[in-house]
């Protein structure tokens, strides 16, 4: 018999991982917000819910899965402020259930190593916001709760090649700065060897292997495109919107050794270099069967 997964908050890492599911037999139902974004679900396989505005019970009935993509809010988790009951009511007999939070949740490291087992000391609002609705999702009693930290997400369309091309990108400096990052089929890969084999109450970081400066990533990107590399601009002066400066907060290497051990995974990507090498292949590709 097929299964059902019930993706709340149907995104970009949602979406890599239904066709992943759907092609091994899975009926994947996915919640949106907009009709627009409904129509797009659609064409790619999974069965669109508006809401919040549309009842999701019967769904939530149907699924032997859950995923929550969707991000905390004034309200905390939006999903348990609407579903709360519902899903405290189905946790006994879900599977596997799938939140996908933030590596945020560590807070600054200056630089320095953490593991799943680091304390969670977030520095800025969304971090702590990640922190309490993960909490919130443990609180619900006999629910088969994985949660998956994520670093950076990168993929189609998700990349520096744009900003490089238009000559609007820039290579942020600020002293010791690191980040860690992860392509979004990684993560697809990860969450569907997670529900091959849950393991409730896991928690695992999704990441490359290769924590680096942000500088270095856009001038790679640079290289592979040859062109000029990005002016070299000092944090402190840099013109930025308050939600980038607020990036620069922290600063850690994630270590990703528990997705190899429990679960098997070996990186389609493992560093930011066989990353952009791979969408830049797949962006002249289209753009070649697209000129034909």
């Amino acid at each position: 018999m097929s299964k059902t997964l019930l993706s709340f908050g149907h995104g970009f890492s949602a979406r890599a991982l239904a066709p992943r599911l759907i092609q091994k037999g899975w009926r994947v139902i996915g919640t949106t917000r907009s009709a627009e974004k409904a129509g797009e679900i659609a064409a790619t396989g999974v069965e669109p819910l508006i809401w919040p505005g549309t009842d999701v019970t019967d769904a939530l009935a149907d699924a032997d899965a859950v995923l929550v993509s969707a991000g905390p809010g004034p309200e905390g988790d939006p999903v348990l402020a609407e579903m709360r009951a519902e899903i405290t009511v189905a946790a006994p007999r879900l599977d596997w259930v799938g939140y996908l939070s933030t590596t945020g949740v560590y807070g600054d490291h200056a630089g320095g190593w953490v593991d799943e087992s680091a304390d969670l000391t977030p520095s800025t609002k969304r971090g702590r916001a990640r922190v309490a609705a993960e909490a919130e999702w443990q609180a619900i009693p006999d629910l088969n709760l994985h949660i998956f930290r994520l670093a950076g997400i990168y993929g189609p369309g998700r990349g520096p090649f744009a900003k490089v091309r238009a000559g609007t990108a820039r290579r942020i400096i600020k002293q010791g700065q690191v980040f860690s990052r992860i392509h979004v089929q990684d993560i697809a890969q990860v969450l569907e060897a997670s529900l091959a084999q849950p393991n409730p109450g896991a928690i695992y970081n999704l990441c490359d292997d290769d924590p680096a400066p942000p500088q270095d990533v856009i001038a790679y990107a640079a290289e592979l495109l040859e062109v000029p590399l990005p002016p070299a601009v000092d944090f402190e002066t840099a013109e930025m919107t308050p939600m980038a400066r607020s990036f620069y907060a922290e600063s850690k290497k994630v270590r990703n050794d528990r997705i190899k051990e429990e679960l098997g995974v070996q990186l389609l990507y493992p560093d930011y270099r066989t990353g952009l090498e791979a969408l830049l292949r797949e962006e002249n590709r289209d753009q070649d069967v697209s000129g034909l």
